[in-house]
């Protein structure tokens, strides 16, 4: 009785494994097309602020509380950036982005993803980051070769001279 026990807990045991091994390996899933690359751009920048700081004057000075006098106000706001990313001579993404923080003190945000189909691009991306109407402040253009399953990434790196492609 102990070992016909022993034996059917073994076989339960065995056929689970079986069942978690099984499924473990399929259905296949893949996570874009085969055949295809991904192209990520991704980056946090955080532009020039809204305004200039001004020198305050002494009146101005001595009206501000003792724990709280400053010689200069500085508006803490950001410039949102404009960002343009061209794949393969046509545009794929363009927004202007807004910056973070309660205030709209922080860095601009971006990331996102495009997934295309192997080969080779021309691309082109371009960041307006100060009060300028027109034109770019930061441009990078390149030709790559895509091969299937590649992640490319588009990244901005203001000590490096501005966008890096990895």
């Amino acid at each position: 009785m102990k070992y016909l026990r022993l034996a059917g807990q073994f076989v339960v045991i065995a056929a689970l494994f079986a069942a978690v091994a099984t499924f473990a390996d399929w259905p296949a899933y893949r996570q874009f097309p085969s055949g295809s690359a991904i192209v990520i751009l991704t980056f946090v920048h955080g532009a020039d602020r809204k305004a200039e700081c001004r020198r305050l004057t002494p009146e101005e000075i001595s009206r501000l509380p003792p724990n709280m006098r400053r010689v200069q106000d500085c508006p803490r706001g950001r410039r949102p950036i404009y960002v343009e990313l061209d794949l393969g001579g046509r545009t794929t993404f363009r927004e202007s982005l807004s910056p973070t923080g309660i205030a709209g003190d922080g860095p601009s945000r971006v990331y996102q993803r495009f997934v295309v189909p192997a080969g080779k691009y021309d691309i082109a991306v371009r960041m307006r980051d100060t009060p300028r109407a027109e034109g770019f402040d930061h441009v990078r253009e390149g030709t790559v070769t895509l091969v299937p399953d590649q992640t490319f990434v588009i990244d901005f790196r203001s000590e490096r001279g501005g966008f890096v492609f990895h």
